[in-house]
């Protein structure tokens, strides 16, 4: 019998160097990680997943989230596999810069519009169905994915038949959401379609109520 991935645990990384800062890092490459906030919080998400009978890790290649990662799963034996397809956002001019000034552009661009050497809404849409289309090709029955706050924000609203707007409510740093492969592929399936035809949608809901106690 082949098996096929059950389960999917959704998690943000922890509070990071360049987010305390309030500077966005969209270069894999960046050394910086976590805060000591964000190593509690990492900690503090592998005490709530203590529980789970985890198959997979699966994460993006940021030092901040491989290192939450790690925090969360000390102690267990867990593979690991790297996805670049979930990679944050590539900012271009704005790498480095205050987040404030990145968001205050995107409110006012087209979602196919990029920032000049960087990617816009529609790619990095695109690219995230393309990262959990390879979750679900695994056969691991529950996975955790570690990842950025607008890959899993994008999925949540796709999961609530909801597009994705100029500007999204930030996800909870370090907070798990379990989603069935049922609701990671209908929400998976909504964002390519939003990715191929991409119009913003006008309201702006709260965050998403799925958190595990």
């Amino acid at each position: 019998m082949i098996r096929a991935m059950e389960a999917v645990i959704l998690a943000r990384h922890g509070e990071s160097e360049l987010s305390a800062a309030g500077l966005v890092s969209g270069d894999p490459a960046e050394p910086r990680g976590l805060t000591e906030i964000g190593r509690d919080q990492a900690r503090r998400l592998g005490e709530r997943l203590a529980d789970e009978p985890i198959d997979l890790c699966v994460t993006s290649e940021f030092v901040r989230v491989r290192e939450t990662a790690d925090l969360a799963l000390a102690g267990r034996t867990i593979p690991r596999l790297v996805v670049p397809e979930l990679n944050d956002v590539r900012f271009g001019e704005f790498e480095g810069r205050p987040f404030d000034e990145y968001r205050a552009w995107a409110r006012e661009r087209d979602p196919t519009e990029p920032p000049p050497g960087g990617e816009s809404r529609a790619e990095v849409a695109a690219r995230y169905v393309r990262g959990f289309r390879r979750v679900l090709e695994r056969s691991e029955p529950t996975i955790l994915v570690v990842a950025h706050g607008l890959p899993l924000r994008y999925t949540l609203l796709a999961l609530e038949a909801l597009d994705p707007t100029p500007i999204v409510e930030q996800v909870p740093l370090a907070e798990p959401y379990r989603l069935s492969r049922d609701e990671l592929e209908r929400a998976t399936a909504r964002l390519e379609r939003w990715s191929r035809r991409p119009v913003w949608a006008t309201s702006r809901p709260g965050l998403n109520p799925r958190g595990l106690g």
